[in-house]
C-alpha cells in the first residue's frame, strides 16, 4: 500500500484541469492523488489553500512520465519555472 510519501507534487490549477490531467495518468498507469486544501480547510472549520486551486501527486516512481504529460497538457502552467 503505498503512503503520502510516495507522491510528489505535479501541478495545481482548476479542479476541472485536475480531474483531466488525472484521467490521462490514470490511462498511462501512473497512480496520483488530488489535494484540495481550500475545501478541507471549509470542513475543518478554517481556511487554508486558494480558492479553486487544487493539487495533483503522482507516484514518485512515475514522477518523469507524469510531469512531462503535464507539462505538454497545460504548457503556460509551467512557464516562468512553475
Amino acid at each position: 500500500m503505498s503512503t503520502d510519501q510516495d507522491y510528489e507534487w505535479v501541478y495545481t490549477g482548476p479542479e476541472v484541469n485536475v480531474q483531466f490531467l488525472q484521467d490521462l495518468l490514470n490511462k498511462a498507469g501512473i497512480s496520483s492523488r488530488v489535494r484540495n486544501d481550500f475545501d478541507s480547510g471549509l470542513r475543518a472549520g478554517f481556511g487554508g489553500g486558494l480558492p479553486g486551486q487544487v493539487l495533483l501527486f503522482a507516484e514518485k516512481s512515475n514522477l518523469k512520465e507524469a510531469m512531462k504529460i503535464a507539462k505538454s497538457t497545460f504548457p503556460k502552467d509551467y512557464e516562468n519555472g512553475k
